[in-house]
C-alpha cells in the first residue's frame, strides 16, 4: 500500500492518505523502518493548512481522483494549501502520539531533532482546534462532521444527523425507496457489500453535511453561526488529552514551555471533561452543542477515555465493567463498536457493531496506564488472533472473527506489529 511518501489504507476503496490511519500506520513502521515512519507523519503535515488543521484526507493528485478531489474543493477555503488537494475537516488528533511512539525508537540526539522538526507543526494545530472547534473556551473542541470523529458512521452520530439533519430531498429518496439506485451510483459499495457500508440513508447524510461545509468554504465563522452539526465528541476530545500530554512531553524533552494560553486550555479539557460523564450509565456520551443534551446512545468512544489517562480511578474501573459484560461488550473478540444488546448492532456494519484493531490499540493502551494489565493483553491476544484467523481485513464481526470491509488494511498490519512486538 506504499505510494511515493506515504501509505494508502487499502488499494481501490481509500487510495488517499487519511490522517489517523497515518499515525496508526507510522505506529508500525517504527519498529523495523524508523525513516519510513517519519516520512509518513511528514508527508502528513505537508497538507497542513495555514491556520494550522490538518486535514484528515491529501488526495492523490492523479487525473483519475479528480472528482474525489472536486467533492471537497478545499481550494475554496484561503488557509488550504497552494498545489494539494485536502478535505475540509479533520480526524482525531494522534498525530503526537506516533510522533512521541517514533521517538521512543530513536537515540536522545535524534529525538531532539525529530521533536524538533514536529513539534511547531503539533503547536500549530493543537492551538487550532482550541481556536476555531472551542470557539466559547468551554474545554472541549467540538467537531462538525461525524467522519472526524474517526468512528464514522457511530450510532451517537447518525442518531443526530437522522433526527436534526435529514433534508427534504434524503427524505424524498427513502420514501420512494431509491436507495437501490442510489447504490449504484456509491464508490464504497463497488469494493466492500453494501451490507458492511453506511445504510443509503446514513450515506446520504454525512454527504449533506459534507456539501453544506463546502458551500460554506469551510470558515469556522460561518459554521458556528450555521445549523450544521456541532458535538463535543466523547471519543475525539480523550484522544485530544492523551495527544496534548504529548506535546507537553515534547516540550519538555526540547527545553520549551508551552505557549501560555495554550497550556490554560490543556488544563481546562482535562478539567471539563468529566463533564461527558454520565452517572446512571456509568459511561461517557457525547454532546450536543446544538440541542444542548447529551446523545445518550452508547458506543465503543466511551472507552477511549481510558486512552485520555485521566479520569479517575473509579470511572476507569466502571468502565472495564461494561468491558467485562457478556450482554454489552465481552463479545469472543472483543471490542465490538457498539455494545452487543444494541438495537444498532451489526457484526459487520461499518462502525456500527465491529470489531477494529485501531480502537483495540487505543483501549488497551489505556488499560494498561489504569494497571488493568490483564484486560489489556486479552485484547491484544484477541485482536492477533482475528488477524491469524482472517487476515489483514478492516475489521471484523466481534461474534465468530469474519472478516469484513477492505482487504489487506494497512492500519490493521501496523498495529499488529506493535502489538506482536508488544509480547
Amino acid at each position: 500500500n506504499y505510494r511515493n511518501g506515504h501509505t494508502i489504507p487499502a488499494e481501490g476503496l481509500y487510495p488517499h492518505q487519511w490522517l489517523w490511519d497515518s499515525c496508526f500506520i507510522a505506529i508500525g513502521l517504527a519498529h523495523y523502518d524508523i525513516e519510513r515512519a517519519k516520512m509518513e507523519i511528514l508527508n502528513l503535515l505537508k497538507g497542513q493548512w495555514s491556520n494550522g488543521m490538518v486535514p484528515h484526507m491529501i488526495f492523490d493528485p492523479a487525473l483519475k481522483y479528480r472528482q474525489d478531489r472536486e467533492l471537497w474543493r478545499s481550494y475554496t477555503s484561503p488557509y488550504s494549501p497552494d498545489g494539494i488537494a485536502t478535505s475540509g475537516i479533520t480526524q482525531p488528533p494522534l498525530i503526537a502520539e506516533a510522533v512521541v511512539q517514533i521517538g521512543k525508537k530513536l537515540s536522545k540526539e535524534d529525538r531532539r531533532a525529530w521533536y524538533a522538526k514536529t513539534y511547531p507543526h503539533l503547536v500549530k494545530y493543537h492551538k487550532w482546534l482550541y481556536r476555531d472547534r472551542d470557539p466559547k473556551n468551554e474545554g472541549l473542541v467540538l467537531l462538525v462532521h461525524p467522519w472526524e470523529s474517526g468512528l464514522d458512521s457511530s450510532p451517537p452520530w447518525m442518531f443526530d444527523l437522522e433526527q436534526n439533519h435529514m433534508a427534504l430531498w434524503i427524505r424524498a429518496v427513502k420514501w420512494l425507496k431509491l436507495d437501490g439506485l442510489v447504490n449504484k451510483l456509491r464508490r464504497d459499495t463497488h469494493f466492500v457489500p453494501p451490507g458492511q457500508r453506511l445504510s443509503t440513508t446514513d450515506a446520504l447524510l454525512v454527504f449533506h453535511v459534507l456539501r453544506k461545509l463546502r458551500h460554506k468554504g469551510y470558515s469556522h465563522q460561518r459554521i458556528m453561526k450555521s445549523k450544521l452539526p456541532k458535538v463535543e465528541d466523547a471519543g475525539f476530545n480523550a484522544i485530544f488529552i492523551r495527544a496534548n500530554s504529548h506535546l507537553k512531553h515534547m516540550a519538555k524533552t526540547l527545553g520549551l514551555d508551552l505557549p501560555q494560553s495554550l497550556a490554560a486550555d490543556i488544563k481546562h479539557t482535562e478539567e471539563v471533561y468529566n463533564d461527558l460523564w454520565d452517572e446512571a450509565a456509568s459511561q461517557y456520551f457525547s454532546f450536543n452543542i446544538n440541542t444542548g443534551e447529551k446523545i445518550l446512545i452508547p458506543s465503543i468512544a466511551t472507552f477511549l477515555a481510558l486512552y485520555s489517562g485521566k479520569i479517575s480511578k473509579d470511572h476507569a474501573a466502571k468502565l472495564v465493567e461494561h468491558l467485562n459484560n457478556h450482554q454489552t461488550y465481552a463479545a469472543k473478540f472483543p471490542v465490538p463498536s457498539v455494545p452487543q444488546n444494541s438495537t444498532w448492532f451489526a457484526a459487520h456494519r461499518y462502525w456500527q457493531g465491529p470489531t477494529w484493531i485501531n480502537t483495540n490499540w487505543l483501549i488497551a493502551d489505556g488499560l494498561d496506564r489504569y494497571d488493568y494489565k490483564e484486560e489489556a493483553a486479552k485484547i491484544r491476544e484477541s485482536s492477533l488472533q482475528l488477524v491469524e484467523r482472517s487476515g489483514f481485513y478492516e475489521y471484523f464481526s466481534p461474534n465468530d472473527g469474519s472478516p469484513a470491509g477492505a482487504k489487506n488494511f494497512s492500519w490493521t498490519a501496523a498495529l499488529t506489529i506493535d502489538f506482536l512486538n508488544r509480547k
